[in-house]
């Protein structure tokens, strides 16, 4: 099998020759072990949408500026109830793409009507083109997967307001963070078809979500409805969709369990989190788990690495419910050694 058909066929609930082994598409830098990586299984997991978002009647500006040495990204979008603005601030250890938020567009109450206009201004319109292209130049070891959204409250939480303020928020304004909700939502239903009737077979939905922070009864409020509402238009298309839950999921792990989804991606067993890989594994039965490997292993030995990939391996063996994936940055002198004896370890299992 090619790398591609591998996590075609685990998604497909197929049998594979071997489990996949999958990294997202910035995390390999071009060399002599990437190269020799590829040549033994290893999936690229390029990330892209099959639909593009417009905004009519409103606009934006981005200014690029450096102060003390560093650099920031502002954005002003314009609409018609005033600017909103937002800084990111590069950060000078890591690659271009990494950014931190400094301040969120809600500054205060008066921000709703003008982030309300802006989410009903959007409209979604399909990019089909790009994938199929796309599709084409990268032949069979690199997978395409696609992407439906973030959760509604969770951008609200995270990328619109901040914890601190969004907290503020909730308990003196709920009623107008959830008017906003419904509205957000409302246009999420319209990206479903879109998705649904793409060339694409996979796609994250959200994600990123943390316990301490969304809660459980959040979770089951506002989001977990929409993975129920998402698997009415996408299964009866035959596509596969499931979140990207890389934090500590034991406090929604049997919500989890019922829902409607067919994987788990990112998912990072113990010791980076509360669940262990075998109480996901028993615990999710109907799901595949994209995991990745669990990021503070890379600092251990090799033998601890070799032992944790094939106990993953020998749980999963009979169902092959499981894709090894790399998620998060590795050190730099620790990566190619690490996925090394990881391909080797996997490559040593037929199924």
């Amino acid at each position: 099998m090619e790398p591609k058909e591998r996590v075609e066929a685990v998604l497909k609930r197929k049998k594979p020759d071997k489990i996949p082994f999958t990294i997202y598409e910035n995390k390999l830098p071009q060399c002599t072990v990437e190269r020799i990586l590829r040549n033994n299984g290893l999936c690229i997991v390029k990330r892209i949408s099959v639909y593009k978002v417009v905004y009519p009647n409103v606009s934006h500006k981005v200014i690029q500026y450096t102060e003390n040495g560093v650099e920031y990204i502002k954005t002003i979008i314009y609409t018609p109830f005033g600017e909103l603005e937002t800084t990111q601030r590069k950060t000078s250890q890591t690659e271009d793409f990494t950014t931190w938020k400094v301040t969120h567009i809600f500054k205060n109450p008066e921000d709703y009507k003008k982030i309300l206009f802006m989410v009903k201004d959007a409209q979604y319109l399909p990019n089909y083109e790009e994938y199929i292209e796309l599709e084409k130049e990268c032949g069979n070891d690199i997978f395409l997967r696609g992407y439906i959204a973030t959760t509604p409250l969770h951008l609200i939480m995270i990328d619109y307001m901040g914890i601190e303020k969004f907290s503020e928020e909730w308990a003196e304004r709920r009623d107008e963070i959830e008017k906003l909700y419904k509205v957000m939502s409302e246009k999420l239903r319209e990206i479903y078809s879109i998705v649904a009737d793409s060339p694409c077979l996979a796609f994250n939905f959200g994600g990123n979500e943390t316990g301490n922070v969304m809660g459980r009864e959040r979770f089951e409020k506002y989001v977990l409805p929409l993975y129920y509402e998402a698997s009415e238009v996408l299964h009866k298309k035959g596509k596969i969709f499931g979140p990207h839950l890389d934090g500590n999921n034991k406090v929604w792990a049997d919500l989890i369990a019922k829902a409607p989804i067919d994987y788990v991606e990112a998912f990072s067993p113990y010791p980076d989190t509360d669940m262990e890989f075998q109480e996901a594994y028993n615990l999710w039965k109907d799901k595949i788990l994209w995991i990745n490997f669990p990021s503070s292993l890379h600092l251990s030995s090799e033998e601890k690495i070799k032992e944790t990939a094939a106990r993953f391996i020998e749980i999963a063996k009979n169902d092959y419910r499981l894709i090894i994936g790399i998620t998060e940055d590795i050190p730099r002198d620790r990566w190619q050694k690490n996925l090394l004896y990881i391909s080797e370890v996997i490559n040593k299992f037929s199924l």
